[in-house]
């Protein structure tokens, strides 16, 4: 089975993967900043900032990694579904994905131990880092699949610019 092959029946997979923990992240990072808007019980700025900056990026990969899959079942020859247009959607999420979860890591100092800590609502924290990291692991998997489908398709001579699922 060829590199085509796979790509093609784990392609729809994996941002399936994708989409599907960041709605779980959404729920989190909603609702904590709605707790955060209503009783103002955040630890520091920085911990209400960074939970707004993950709901963003939760929204943003739900909606684009929606519409890159519609493409793929859809309208494979289109311009939006290219591997340069991949591409770039991906590296704008992965750099919102890095952020996001290094920023929650750092404000929580890695990890919470909710048996002696000042933050609130410390097991959501630690579900919001998790997912995020997670989120960030698939990310990165996806666009490093997606880079070797475009130096594949490059030396077949169709460019960056060619079609993802050929």
């Amino acid at each position: 089975m060829a590199f085509g092959d796979h790509f093609q029946r784990g392609f729809p997979f994996v941002l399936g993967l994708i989409i599907f923990f960041s709605i779980i992240q959404l729920a989190i990072s909603a609702w904590l900043t709605s707790r955060f808007n209503a009783r103002h019980d955040y630890f520091d700025i920085s911990e209400r900032d960074r939970t707004r900056f993950i709901l963003f990026a939760s929204i943003w990969t739900i909606v684009l990694s929606s519409c890159y899959l519609l493409l793929f079942f859809t309208s494979q020859s289109s311009v939006l579904s290219s591997v340069l247009s991949l591409v770039i959607f991906l590296i704008l999420t992965w750099i919102f994905w890095t952020a996001g979860a290094a920023s929650i890591t750092a404000s929580l100092g890695g990890g919470l131990n909710c048996s002696n800590t000042v933050f609130v609502y410390c097991g959501q924290l630690n579900a919001m880092e998790a997912f995020a990291w997670i989120l960030w692991i698939l990310t990165t998997f996806l666009l490093i699949v997606v880079a070797i489908r475009g130096i594949l398709s490059a030396r077949r001579g169709d460019g960056f610019r060619g079609q993802l699922f050929a």
